[in-house]
């Protein structure tokens, strides 16, 4: 594993400027929120006192926020916390599985109950409560294209004079800018081009998502069509906006690969994007949250709208990247919610104590 030095709900079309303000504002306040802070909290009751705990995420930038607001919460409880380290998602659901890691904060069910399932479920992994909800994925053309060309399904590709229009590569096909190999998305991508007929018309361009996505921002603002998959929360959704600049393409019919396979993909307004929303999660070893109470009430109890997630994201896009940058994105969002924070880290105290006296 290797080791780091620290490391689609909102569809608003700009930024609210009172919580992106939460999110930029400085200030020594919210520096005292991490475990610095730990001093000054002497008489505090700290349950993982004494507990390391090995945190796991993808290389995923933007997902660092959410990583480390478990990482602070816990780190309020009294455990020590080590330095997160990166892998694939298959590998990351085995590790903590079996007990080599403790926990990862972005865990997407149902996107990665296959990886759920191969790693031991519910036997070997902790998947209580709610981290984010409502995160939704699918596939996007820009607004120009759809409107000139009536193109509002994914199936309509099949018209190799459509599928033409998103050719990047000189292929004489259209070019799907899909996720990374190791993400999950990926086994649904390939699925869906075989079962909605687009072999002979599409072609999944997979690599390095986040170049790839910036090669389709410069194509888009060069005025030439555009064909991606996306998700939500991610920056993307905040600068090609669903509605506005980009929208969703829906699909003929529900059509989703493994344990997925029986899935109604059909959202709450109708619409069929493909997949279905999705909630994320904080998965942990099961043993280890037996073991300890106030941190599997924790992981249970956490809860972030999923909209601050886009508007952390955007800020990263914008520049604000670095781990000191990141690390203040989330001592300011603690600081706006402080009294949400301390109400987690009362009930884990609680779950603690309670446990202790059974």
């Amino acid at each position: 594993m290797t080791k780091t030095a620290h490391t689609m709900t909102s569809h608003r079309p700009a930024m609210a400027g009172s919580r992106r303000r939460e999110l930029l504002a400085g200030g020594a306040a919210a520096a005292m929120l991490g475990l610095a802070g730990l001093p000054a909290r002497a008489a505090e009751e700290l349950p993982g006192q004494g507990v390391t705990v090995k945190p796991l995420k993808s290389a995923l930038v933007e997902e660092n926020f959410q990583t480390l607001l478990v990482m602070k919460a816990m780190e309020r409880l009294g455990y020590t916390v080590r330095p997160w380290e990166e892998l694939d998602y298959p590998l990351i659901h085995v590790a903590v599985a079996s007990g080599d890691a403790t926990f990862m904060a972005n865990h997407w069910n149902p996107h990665h109950s296959e990886f759920y399932k191969q790693a031991g479920g519910d036997a070997k992994l902790s998947r209580k409560g709610v981290y984010a909800a409502g995160a939704a994925q699918g596939y996007i053309i820009d607004r120009r294209t759809a409107e000139k060309h009536g193109i509002t399904r994914l199936d309509q590709l099949k018209d190799p004079a459509l599928a033409r229009l998103f050719d990047v590569d000189g292929r004489g096909k259209a070019s799907l800018i899909g996720p990374n190999a190791g993400w999950g998305g990926e086994a649904v991508v390939y699925h869906q081009i075989e079962a909605f007929g687009l072999k002979d018309t599409v072609h999944y361009t997979q690599g390095n998502y986040p170049a790839l996505i910036s090669d389709t921002l410069a194509r888009f603002k060069a005025g030439k069509p555009v064909l991606y998959y996306a998700w939500t929360p991610y920056w993307l959704s905040n600068v090609l906006r669903p509605g506005q600049e980009v929208v969703w393409l829906q699909v003929p019919f529900s059509s989703m690969p493994g344990v997925q396979s029986e899935l109604d993909t059909r959202l709450p307004n109708g619409r069929n994007y493909g997949f279905p929303l999705n909630n994320e999660h904080i998965v942990a070893n099961r043993a280890w949250v037996a073991q300890h109470p106030a941190a599997g009430k924790l992981f249970e109890t956490m809860q972030i709208p999923i909209g601050d997630i886009s508007l952390q994201n955007r800020l990263v896009h914008d520049g604000e990247n670095k781990p000191a940058d990141i690390n203040r994105h989330a001592d300011n969002w603690i600081k706006a919610h402080q009294k949400t924070f301390d109400g987690w880290i009362a009930q884990a105290r609680a779950a603690h104590r309670s446990a202790r006296q059974a």
